[in-house]
């Protein structure tokens, strides 16, 4: 047996010409649903018209002194249904109040109620939907007849009859429980859906495989990859209560008299609709603007979090 070397032949390489085929591009943009959803946002101009009414109205209801330094409850008879003047943009009311100065004071009830609706809402339908959905069995049978019980009662005729028989007690609080009480049902039923679909992914199977409790997995891993519809639902939810304390307003059971809303505004004003119909349509429009904002941003954050419809456009 010989002992002779075998040369190779190896063609010669230009670097030139190298094809890099595994090397990974750090310079991409990352991606993620929510990076993803930001992407599609901010390429939508009725995104940025929603956020800045929404703001403009957060601010106005949080530092009203910012916009006005007239007085909302102080009224004079010698102006009332009178028209614009220098300082009063807006008119007055039959009651001789300044138009402007009670849509902006207003704006802190009419959100109050509408956050309030919302907390109470997460509250209740949050955790009735997670445990039903991720338990099940019993546990879910029981919560969701509850749900049922509670779905099947329409929440604005619930709230007309609790702010009926609290009428003595009427204030933002109560109207938001008379609300946010029996509203939650259909929050319950979205997370439900949701949590089924994320309980059975792999991360989940491995969390409780290594030992990690029912419960601790369903907080730490299952509902913060549940809570997008959850987002969506709140944001249009919070527009959905301010009309519902507004209309219970205007019915006269919903916030007294004596508490600054619009509700209330539009109520006191309906009475000179044909004489001074614009102190009717100033608090009108504001909470018309108002609720279409956070209408308009719950549908397309919506819309930005589902891969299809970002893909349809």
């Amino acid at each position: 047996m010989s002992d002779r070397t075998v040369e190779h032949y190896v063609a010669p390489i230009d670097p030139a010409d190298a094809i890099e085929v595994d090397r990974v591009n750090l310079g991409d943009r990352k991606s993620s649903l929510w990076i993803d959803a930001w992407r599609d946002l901010r390429r939508r101009p009725l995104f940025y018209i929603a956020v800045v009414i929404v703001l403009v109205v957060t601010t106005a209801a949080l530092f009203p002194s910012l916009f006005t330094d007239l007085d909302p409850r102080k009224g004079d008879l010698a102006f009332s249904n009178a028209g614009p003047s220098d300082g009063h943009p807006l008119g007055f009311t039959r009651q001789g109040y300044d138009v402007y100065a009670r849509i902006i004071f207003g704006a802190s009830t009419s959100l109050s109620v509408g956050v309030f609706v919302v907390l109470i809402t997460a509250a209740i339908g949050i955790p009735m939907g997670a445990l039903a959905a991720y338990y099940g069995r019993w546990v879910d049978s029981l919560l969701s007849r509850i749900g049922d019980i509670f779905f099947a009662i329409p929440y604005f005729l619930a709230a007309v009859v609790v702010m009926s028989v609290l009428s003595a007690h009427r204030n933002v609080f109560v109207i938001a429980l008379a609300i946010g009480g029996f509203a939650w049902a259909s929050l319950a039923r979205i997370l439900r859906a949701e949590v089924l679909q994320v309980k059975n992914l792999e991360y989940v199977m491995a969390s409780e495989a290594v030992g990690r409790s029912k419960f601790s997995t369903l907080v730490r891993h299952v509902l913060p990859n549940s809570l997008t519809p959850v987002i969506v639902y709140l944001t249009i939810a919070l527009g959905a209560a301010i009309t519902a304390e507004a209309t219970l307003s205007f019915l006269g059971i919903g916030l007294p008299p004596s508490v600054m809303s619009w509700g209330n505004d539009i109520a006191q004003a309906q009475t000179t609709l044909r004489t001074a119909p614009m102190a009717l349509f100033w608090p009108s429009l504001a909470l018309t603007v108002t609720v279409l904002a956070f209408i308009i941003l719950g549908e397309l954050i919506r819309d930005a979090l589902d891969p299809k419809a970002r893909a349809s456009r």
